[in-house]
């Protein structure tokens, strides 16, 4: 064989090498996602969750296959992404409990050890009362609060959750001395409707039915715009207390995805979120449609988590000192 050929040959057995080495098809997606929920089924997280993962389904031509994954406040999704392939196959439907459960110390690490795709929306979180309470206003509220200390009650899902610290937020910023009652988000509006507590602080799509119903009155929340859902309920900062605080969604993924990963991933979920069907139930539920990228939400993220450490540190449920932050 001349050297010709030799050298020909040894090419064709490296490059035919190399083509056994490739996988298949290095495109992404190749097969379902799997899009796990933080909350059990029925509520607004997951319901919006599942609509989105349909419409996200639709743009990338693969299944999302949408998982319910609850347990302490988001902990058990969050873990187990974080502890998932890197690789696009696993996204977290998160919400400003990625913030709530990792400082409270339901797991040992903080928001940063996830890689973030993006939010998707924004809610109030809101301070509502039964609508056949003698409540009309937040100021009649606190009124009765600050000379009844100690007697009034407000619910909220549990320790440590959003909804926890928009109670918390609320009674410090009016020096409204109220007892503040963990109920679990299914125990939270019969707990308001049979009288068990006076208030409860929620996200806005956890009281719009019943606001609608007649059965609920927002008293006030804490978004800094109004909403208009609820255009006649003042903010917390047009009642003097310099507060802007919402209940946020958005998506997360392992740590390590690879950026052309992440990009489609983004791309997709701002179709989704900018879909008939998203936009349609956005205007049922009352939430506001704003995705942002990886940047944008990574910012608003390192913002929150202050705000969230904050409000914990001065409830003494902020996470212990053993905690390490992720790099």
């Amino acid at each position: 064989m001349s050297k010709i050929c030799k050298l020909c040959f040894l090419m064709a057995t490296v490059v035919g090498f190399s083509f056994q080495l490739q996988p298949a098809s290095a495109e992404f997606p190749e097969k379902a996602i799997e899009f796990i929920i933080p909350f059990g089924a029925g509520g607004g997280a997951d319901i919006e969750g599942r609509l989105l993962a349909k419409e996200m389904s639709k743009v990338l031509g693969v299944p999302f296959v949408a998982i319910n994954k609850p347990g302490a406040g988001g902990a058990v999704t969050y873990t187990y992404v974080k502890n998932a392939k890197p690789d696009g196959y696993k996204i977290a439907w998160n919400s400003t409990s990625v913030l709530t459960t990792t400082n409270i110390g339901n797991v040992p690490f903080d928001y940063k050890a996830l890689d973030h795709i993006g939010r998707v929306h924004f809610q109030p979180l809101v301070m509502a009362v039964n609508a056949n309470s003698k409540w009309k206003s937040a100021e009649s509220f606190v009124n009765d609060c600050q000379t009844k200390p100690e007697t009034l009650k407000i619910g909220h899902a549990g320790t440590g959750s959003t909804t926890h610290l928009t109670a918390v937020i609320f009674t410090k910023m009016t020096n409204c001395k109220a007892i503040l009652i963990p109920l679990g988000v299914k125990r939270r509006n019969p707990a308001l409707l049979s009288g068990e507590v006076d208030a409860m602080a929620a996200p806005l799509t956890g009281a719009v039915s019943l606001v609608k119903g007649g059965k609920f009155r927002i008293i006030t929340h804490l978004t800094g715009k109004r909403n208009p859902t609820i255009s006649e309920v003042p903010t917390m900062k047009e009642l003097g207390h310099d507060i802007a605080f919402d209940h946020f969604r958005g998506l997360s993924v392992p740590k390590g995805t690879p950026d052309a990963v992440k990009a489609k991933l983004t791309d997709a979920m701002m179709k989704a979120a900018r879909s008939k069907a998203f936009m349609d139930l956005a205007k049922t539920k009352g939430f506001t449609v704003d995705p942002s990228g990886p940047a944008e939400f990574d910012k608003m993220l390192a913002v929150r988590n202050e705000i969230v450490a904050d409000i914990m540190k001065s409830s003494g449920i902020y996470r212990s000192k053993k905690f390490k932050s992720s790099k």
